[in-house]
């Protein structure tokens, strides 16, 4: 059968609640749900009896491998006091918490549960920086990871063709790097809040107590082209445009429709979804688009009769900076082979007419990968509410906002669009 897909029943957020991003090595998993579920308590406006909640559901891709732990959903429930209601893990490599929302979705739209709880954890930095290499790349197809082709190697690669086709290059890649090292700092969260100016003087200041040369990089371009200060990961990848290796949780409250009200008088609903499916990268028809991305954006349009113009900001899945690129134009935000020069003009920095990745990004605010995908929906969660503070996006009234979530080297898309009434 074909045909839009619709939710039978309407689906709402009431609460959500974030940890800080970061590398903690004095907490724990527990932990950091933790401080993301008290948040989500605090920020139910006519308050939650833990009680109500019915189900949950927890993203996790791989504490298995990155902190010997398996078996993550009733730890979450017991940390909660949530057992012995019914408690699911879901996996889909970094996408593994948006999974977590969209069971919810479903659950909701289904009758079965009226009130459930979603989100998801990840603790790396247990790990030194090659084992978590290692554990990401469990997200790869098999031919990818047997031929040692990681996720820099990986986009790497897709920044290559996306040069070669449509004559973007390096430069290119560091406007998306400087605009989120511009949002980072406002967002109290993020995992690196300095802005690229920040950390020059940084080094410089570094270099001037040890008595070496001082560089004289005249901007952030100049540092960001300099080996020393931005070396290579794998070409044309610096160091930053990767993001880092990152703890932290994240969940949501989920409600349905005729109940968000006794909730708060601000919800957010859930008008959108949409999930796709990708190949190995050698069976992809195109190396510079993601076809699991159009997949779930076709679903989402369709789902909630929107069209890529009426979305007015998103946080999108910057793994990699070439990755912002590409999936803006998967999602119908800018033409194909137009989103360097949107970057380049400014166009999807806060005070922009698509503003991208407002909470900093995967990049800075850090990507804590069973996480991000609620993470994502946290932040159009408190800029719909007007509650982003100092990030807040100025000079409009926002009703529309989106996240997008990968996983993997795009076997798993996801596609969300939420709406304030």
């Amino acid at each position: 059968m074909s045909g839009e897909r619709k939710l039978g029943r309407g689906v709402a957020i009431v609460g959500a609640g974030m940890s800080n991003f970061g590398m903690f090595p004095d907490k724990d998993s527990k932990d950091l749900f933790a401080e993301a579920f008290l948040e989500l308590m605090d920020s139910v406006d006519k308050g939650l009896d833990p009680r109500d909640i019915q189900a949950v559901w927890i993203g996790n891709f791989s504490n298995d491998f990155f902190v010997h732990q398996a078996h993550w959903g009733p730890i979450i429930a017991d940390l909660t006091g949530l057992a012995p209601r019914a408690v699911t893990r879901t996996e889909g490599a970094c996408a593994s918490s948006t999974l977590a929302v969209r069971d919810g979705i479903m659950a909701i739209a289904s009758g079965m549960y009226d009130i459930v709880l979603a989100g998801g954890v990840e603790e790396m930095s247990k790990r030194t920086t090659e084992e978590v290499t290692e554990g990401l790349a469990l997200a790869t197809s098999p031919y990818e990871g047997a031929a040692g082709f990681t996720f820099p190697g990986v986009f790497g690669a897709l920044a290559n063709a996306y040069f070669h086709k449509y004559g973007a290059n390096r430069e290119h890649l560091m406007n998306v790097t400087i605009k989120s090292h511009e949002n980072a700092p406002l967002n109290p969260k993020a995992q690196f809040k300095q802005t690229i100016r920040d950390l020059m003087e940084a080094r410089k200041e570094k270099a001037r107590q040890k008595g070496l040369p001082v560089p004289d990089w005249s901007d952030e371009k100049e540092a960001l082209f300099d080996p020393s200060f931005n070396p290579p990961v794998a070409w044309p990848m610096h160091l930053f445009d990767c993001c880092p290796i990152s703890d932290g949780a994240s969940c949501v409250l989920l409600v349905a429709e005729e109940l968000a009200r006794s909730f708060t008088d601000d919800p957010v609903y859930i008008v959108g979804f949409g999930q796709g499916s990708g190949r190995g990268l050698h069976a992809c028809p195109s190396l510079t688009s993601f076809e699991a991305n159009r997949q779930a954006a076709a679903e989402a349009y369709g789902m909630s009769g929107l069209k890529p113009k009426d979305i007015q900001f998103a946080e999108v899945h910057d793994c990699f900076s070439i990755a912002e690129l590409i999936h803006i134009e998967d999602l119908g935000f800018f033409g194909e082979g137009e989103a360097y020069k949107a970057v380049a003009e400014g166009e999807t920095r806060r005070e922009g007419r698509m503003p991208i990745n407002t909470s900093g990004g995967l990049k800075c605010k850090g990507h804590p990968v069973g996480a991000t995908g609620v993470a994502q929906m946290y932040e159009v969660w408190k800029q719909l509410r007007g509650e982003a503070g100092e990030r807040q996006i100025p000079g409009r009234e926002l009703r529309f906002g989106a996240t997008q979530n990968l996983g993997g080297t795009g076997g798993t898309c996801t596609f969300t669009i939420f709406e304030r009434r």
